[in-house]
């Protein structure tokens, strides 16, 4: 094939007098990852400007005082199960997730389509969630990294069953250096880590079950929110009894 103006030309056709111009796939364009790092930007300018919102919005099983009164999960709080995966507590903490986020995210995004996408985020949020109840129900939690370690979980996966080796590939040392720095650096939240990582995985494995077996996309997107209403579920519970 020859390099033209537009798209490529077929040597063959071309001596032949009959010219025939092959285009590359049209450009894809991650916009639900755009989204999801526009609402994450927006959140933290607007909660920066009053921390009275991250009080309101952040992740704690139980009310306790941070820096004023607090009502958790365990008092009725649900919400923040979801919006304090939109809150982050300093630039650098949303510029790294932010990052990982346009790097990780219009992968899976073409990979497993945009419903499959926004569901294996959302997800991986009320995993990491969960997570954070099950092992740190009393620290005041915020962050997308719960979301975006999942995001490392369902990348591994489609790798796995590919048979590509995550560690030849580069994911291996990336994702190995990220747990190292969770459980290496203290305020770190350990329990939205590996819940979302856990949750990610389990999501990806389903979605590629689905794709193996033909099902329709949106079967495995119901299988997914259904493990996401048990994860809301158990958070909640696991907030009310807390276990550690």
């Amino acid at each position: 094939m020859h390099q033209a103006s537009v798209g490529f030309h077929c040597p063959e056709c071309v001596k032949g007098g009959k010219q025939q111009v092959f285009r590359g796939a049209p450009t894809f364009d991650p916009i639900l990852t755009k989204i999801l790092i526009g609402l994450n930007v927006l959140a933290y300018f607007v909660v920066s400007s009053d921390f009275q919102l991250e009080r309101d919005l952040g992740l704690i099983g139980q009310g306790r005082f941070v820096g004023g009164p607090v009502i958790g999960v365990a008092e009725g709080e649900y919400i923040r199960l979801i919006s304090s995966g939109f809150l982050h507590a300093s630039i650098l903490h949303i510029a790294f997730n932010m990052y990982a986020l346009w790097i990780l995210g219009p992968q899976l995004e073409r990979v497993f389509d945009r419903p499959r996408f926004i569901a294996l985020y959302l997800v991986s949020l009320l995993g990491g969630s969960a997570g954070v109840m099950l092992l740190g129900p009393d620290q005041f939690t915020v962050g997308a990294s719960g979301a975006i370690f999942g995001l490392f979980g369902a990348i591994a996966v489609i790798q796995r069953s590919i048979g590509v080796n995550i560690w030849a590939s580069g994911l291996g040392p990336v994702l190995a250096l990220n747990l190292f720095i969770t459980f290496a650096i203290p305020q770190i939240s350990i329990g939205g880590h590996l819940g979302g990582l856990v949750t990610g995985a389990a999501v990806g494995a389903i979605y590629i079950a689905a794709i193996r077996a033909r099902q329709n996309e949106w079967v495995a997107i119901g299988a997914a929110l259904a493990l996401g209403g048990l994860l809301f579920f158990a958070g909640i519970q696991l907030a009310l009894n807390p276990v550690v």
